[in-house]
């Protein structure tokens, strides 16, 4: 296959799986397409590169490079390579070896930046999921307390001073019992709506953590929405740390809170209980955060490892190229990439055999 049909058939793919229509999958389904289609679509530039003028690879050499400082590691042998041979590269010296190094660095670059992407997309379905089944399980508990609300009664009975024959007081999140006779359970007075209150109780104390927690939500350029499903997972987090918050206090897991006086504070216990859920989720913002990070990590123009590869070449004795006055597009000096030899020497990288790069996985 040539380079132009290899071009061809990436671009028909790519076309093809942005015209393809997945229905009520596509909240799933379609953000792997858009993948697809932009991994197709790079897959067709590194093999275009290959086809340019060398006038144009010169031009591209420094947007290859921004790059490839983007997405791979500061010891990566491609990176190292094609930085030490970039002013040639771009001084119009460029020989074969340079643009097969060039193309090699690119496709890798790339393939980096699909599984940054990747694994956004699979937090992201995972936060999403994750939010569905905590949801779920709290709409179980409200349908079951609604139709047995004594087996999961939030009722308190307030201690009363001893001989008092007047009756006890029975405290409900919907409703507060007076002079109840001596013996009564507190569970018999459980109303249906008892759980479904704790719950949106706990659902306002989580909508403070979200409001706060929106000073730490920076801005990103990824194309799934990560921030969004981290905020949404704390709502039913909160509902759910109520209502278990509250079952607690219930059975005297608590000291000292075993019995609440009043509807307020049963609430207000359920509210706080819901913030606290900021506890737990946290960790999960900061888990999105460092994978929003990882997508397209900026580093120094020159890092230790290139120059410490430029050092040790010319320790070696191999001949550099002449020095132009050329420099990175962030304006590094011109003293920090010296360049290897002009040709590779017969030492084995890649792209010596003039054979096209391999052909990168492609998303369908």
């Amino acid at each position: 296959m040539t380079l132009v049909e290899g071009m061809r058939n990436h671009l028909e793919r790519a076309r093809h799986a942005a015209d393809e229509n997945f229905g009520w999958q596509r909240p799933w389904s379609g953000s792997a397409a858009r993948e697809g289609v932009w991994s197709n679509v790079r897959s067709a530039e590194v093999l275009l590169l290959q086809l340019v003028s060398d006038e144009e690879v010169s031009g591209r050499a420094s947007e290859v490079m921004a790059l490839v400082k983007d997405h791979l590691d500061i010891d990566d042998p491609r990176r190292v390579r094609f930085a030490r041979r970039l002013r040639a590269i771009t001084s119009g010296q460029a020989t074969r070896s340079d643009r097969d190094l060039m193309v090699r660095a690119l496709d890798a670059a790339y393939n980096a930046l699909d599984d940054e992407l990747a694994r956004v997309r699979s937090l992201r379905n995972i936060l999403w999921t994750a939010t569905f089944l905590v949801l779920l399980g709290v709409a179980g508990l409200a349908v079951y307390g609604w139709f047995y609300p004594q087996s999961l009664s939030m009722c308190f009975a307030p201690k009363v001073s001893p001989g008092d024959t007047s009756g006890i007081d029975v405290v409900c999140p919907t409703a507060e019992h007076h002079n109840v006779p001596t013996g009564t359970p507190a569970s018999d007075l459980a109303q249906p709506r008892d759980i479904l209150t704790v719950e949106i109780a706990g659902l306002a104390g989580a909508a403070l953590t979200v409001i706060a927690s929106l000073r730490r939500i920076r801005g990103t350029d990824s194309p799934y929405m990560l921030p969004l499903a981290s905020a949404v997972l704390k709502f039913p987090t909160g509902a759910l740390s109520a209502f278990l918050g509250l079952l607690l206090i219930r059975g005297a897991f608590v000291p000292g809170l075993s019995d609440l006086d009043s509807r307020a504070q049963v609430l207000g216990w359920a509210a706080a209980f819901g913030a606290a859920q900021h506890l737990v989720t946290r960790l999960v913002d900061d888990r999105a955060q460092m994978t929003l990070s990882e997508v397209g990590r900026t580093t120094e123009a020159v890092t230790d490892a290139e120059r410490a590869a430029v050092k040790g070449s010319g320790a070696a004795g191999e001949p550099v190229a002449p020095a132009v006055p050329t420099a990175f597009p962030d304006g590094t000096g011109e003293d920090e990439e010296p360049h290897e030899a002009a040709t590779d020497g017969g030492d084995g990288e890649p792209g010596t055999d003039g054979l096209p790069p391999p052909h990168r996985r492609s998303g369908a």
